[in-house]
């Protein structure tokens, strides 16, 4: 399937750290045509409206997103990640720019950026200058603007109630807004929006996500500068858990190489730029260490209960919020509030009519209790 989408705007020249981001991600992208279908299929069916894609950290968010821009010339392309640019006026600013630039190639005479005042207060000049590109599309056109990374948005600064990075309520014809974040509980979305939208979020697609993870996987291993046969991949890596006491991280490989049931393209990654190392990955040493802090940031007014309930995650597949409250003798509500604080490193499943959560991946499982293990 063709991931093109036909008639955006050909504009957008991305500031330099931004480039570097898409040619990253970009590299040895495979499949995920079932997004690509779902992003195309909502353009072709919606005049306007928000495009939002959900998925657990390191299912490949970021990279559906590079690729995406990638191949359509055009789209304005934002991404949280990288610091400094997580707060509403870097992306104000930087949005506007790109706005200003195409409102220009359109020919409006009246739009410059000396000739506006970039305010963070409120999106004010942003729909301004969405209504005036809109306006002048032709109606094959669409602008589409794409957002990486809302989960990582720094919202302290902005003024309550407000929209994340101020985006828009109302949106005019023919503009769109592809977004990307992980989980989020439905009541803290930050997006209050009165116009077409759509969710698409990864874990409902399991057959295809584990399809692209072994087209991925296959794709790596047959590369010259790559070779070598996922079982050894698989007992490589046993062998560099082994050595750095960090439990079995290989638990989703086998003898006969990669489980098929694996889906976390950050994961996979790693571990196969490690076959040929002597050292536990350090990238995704680093990425769970940072997912820890979140978490232990998130909960800092809720310790030290909220270090007991995240000894009891790590030690079961999944588990109900009335088990664990029972097992530590408190309250129901009280562990929902750390759960919930927790959510976007958390799956959720119904179980006999109970909601049961575990940690995202086993991998990130087992690396959270060898550190709850060596403070011990």
């Amino acid at each position: 399937m063709n991931n093109i989408t036909p008639n955006t705007i050909n504009i957008p020249r991305y500031p330099p750290e931004f480039q570097q981001i898409i040619n990253a991600k970009n590299q040895n992208f495979v499949g995920r045509e079932f997004v690509f279908a779902a992003i195309n299929n909502f353009l072709n069916q919606s005049d306007r409206g928000y495009f939002t894609i959900i998925g657990d950290p390191g299912i490949g968010k970021s990279a559906i997103i590079a690729h995406y821009v990638s191949q359509n010339p055009g789209i304005v392309y934002y991404n949280v990640e990288i610091t400094g640019k997580n707060r509403a006026d870097e992306f104000l600013t930087m949005i506007c720019t790109q706005l200003i630039e195409i409102a220009q190639h359109q020919g409006s005479k009246n739009l410059t950026p000396n000739s506006l005042d970039f305010t963070t207060e409120n999106s004010g000049l942003l729909s301004l200058l969405l209504q005036e590109i809109s306006a002048r599309l032709h109606p094959e056109q669409r602008l589409i603007i794409t957002i990486d990374g809302c989960d990582r948005i720094d919202i302290n600064n902005q003024a309550r109630g407000s929209n994340i990075l101020y985006l828009p309520r109302y949106i005019p014809e023919k503009v769109y807004f592809i977004l990307t974040r992980r989980p989020f509980l439905a009541n803290q979305s930050g997006l209050l929006i009165e116009t077409p939208s759509q969710s698409l979020d990864l874990s409902n697609y399991p057959e295809q996500n584990r399809a692209d993870i072994q087209e991925y996987i296959k794709t790596y291993l047959n590369e010259s500068s790559h070779s070598v046969d996922a079982s050894a991949a698989s007992r490589r890596v046993r062998s560099l858990s082994e050595d750095q006491h960090l439990g079995d991280v290989s638990l989703n490989m086998t003898e006969q190489g990669f489980n098929d049931d694996e889906t976390n393209f950050m994961y996979i990654k790693e571990i196969l730029a490690a076959i040929n190392k002597d050292i536990y990955p350090p990238n995704l040493q680093l990425y769970y260490q940072n997912h820890w802090e979140k978490m232990n940031l998130a909960t800092s007014k809720q310790q030290p209960m909220a270090l007991q309930v995240l000894n009891i995650l790590v030690q079961e597949q999944s588990i109900s919020i009335e088990a664990i409250a029972e097992r530590l003798d408190t309250d129901e509500y009280e562990i929902k509030v750390i759960l919930d604080k927790w959510r976007e490193f958390l799956h959720l499943e119904s179980i006999a009519a109970q909601i049961h959560y575990s940690i995202y991946h086993a991998s990130f499982r087992d690396w959270l209790r060898q550190q709850l293990e060596s403070k011990v």
